[in-house]
């Protein structure tokens, strides 16, 4: 079974309830409608149900609920519990108020109080005004110190990886992670590689040098960063720091890396910072005509995704589908 197709017959065992709080985009409609046709989610819309119903014309969403900021009957509860949890910020009241007509924060609240289990949004907004929210929120996940994204890449007609199947991270959101950084994303990413495709993760700590081969500031991060997530993680198997072509391609890691039961066989791809991840996976996403679902959030104590703003439809399904099947396994 194919990687989404699993993950939506998951989503669908035990429904969850996700926002979409971007609930004028026609791309978020359209995904809607799909979404409750294939039963993989309850949905809540926030915004003007006039407005919502105008732009969905021709689109059948009357399954999803609908709510609206300005009549929303528990915003003063809301409110409140927003000025408690930011209090040691300089949260009051009159600050909160109108920060909760922003869906984008409503909706994070919604997760946070339990009517929602989750959220997904970045069609027409910045990953920076998607997670600000989640980040002052819901907060990080026990045991985690850093909040940090990944892809799942699913290449076509691949042997390489898990029948094609990657993790990257972090793609979408640390811009410059220190060693410690990258330890921690190796594992987290490693835990959304297991808990999302059901194989065993075989990490890669990628860098533009293999075992020493080059000689740089760069360089030593990785093997840094290497070296701590072997000794916090023992169970976690784990190699670097590896070129992207050792860390896939069995001759290639037998050759530069030898002896290295991980190099040639990595499914999750660590990169050393955002524009290596970036860059990595839209070339593999475009020249390789492969699936990428994300950038997905790992490390927040309740699940919010972040989308691609030149994202499909179908794309905010698959997004959807993932989050549900995460918020499952956080409850």
């Amino acid at each position: 079974m194919k990687f989404l197709e699993e993950i939506k017959r998951r989503a669908k065992e035990d429904k969850k309830t996700i926002v979409l709080p971007e609930s004028t985009e026609l791309r978020t409609l359209k995904a809607t409608e799909m979404i409750l046709n294939e039963d993989i989610a309850d949905v809540i819309l926030i915004g003007d149900e006039f407005e919502i119903k105008e732009k969905a014309k021709g689109l059948n969403i009357e399954g999803a609920k609908i709510i609206n900021p300005a009549t929303f009957v528990d915003m003063e509860e809301y409110i409140n519990v927003f000025v408690k949890l930011r209090e040691s910020k300089g949260m009051t009241y009159e600050k909160a108020k109108p920060l909760l007509q922003d869906p984008l924060f409503l909706g994070v609240m919604m997760v946070k109080q339990g009517i929602a289990d989750g959220m997904v949004a970045g069609a027409i907004n910045s990953t920076a005004n998607v997670l600000r929210p989640s980040l002052q929120i819901l907060k990080t996940a026990p045991n985690t110190k850093i909040v940090s994204s990944f892809f799942v890449i699913v290449v076509p007609d691949c042997e390489m990886g898990y029948h094609g199947t990657f993790v990257m991270g972090d793609c979408g959101l640390n811009q410059s992670p220190s060693a410690q950084d990258l330890a921690v994303i190796a594992k987290s990413s490693a835990q959304s590689f297991e808990q999302l495709v059901g194989a065993e993760p075989i990490v890669a700590m990628l860098s533009h040098s293999t075992y020493g081969s080059a000689k740089h500031p760069n360089v030593y991060k990785v093997q840094e960063a290497t070296n701590i997530a072997k000794e916090n993680y023992p169970d976690l198997k784990i190699d670097g720091e590896l070129q992207s072509d050792a860390a896939i391609v069995p001759e290639i890691g037998q050759l530069k890396a030898p002896g290295s039961e991980i190099a040639g066989y990595a499914n999750v791809l660590i990169f050393p910072d955002l524009d290596a991840g970036n860059i990595g996976y839209k070339l593999v996403q475009r020249l390789a005509k492969a699936d990428a679902y994300g950038p997905m959030t790992q490390g927040l104590a309740k699940p919010v995704n972040d989308l691609s703003r030149g994202c499909s439809a179908e794309d905010i399904v698959g997004v959807v589908a993932i989050t549900a099947v995460q918020a499952q396994i956080q409850a």
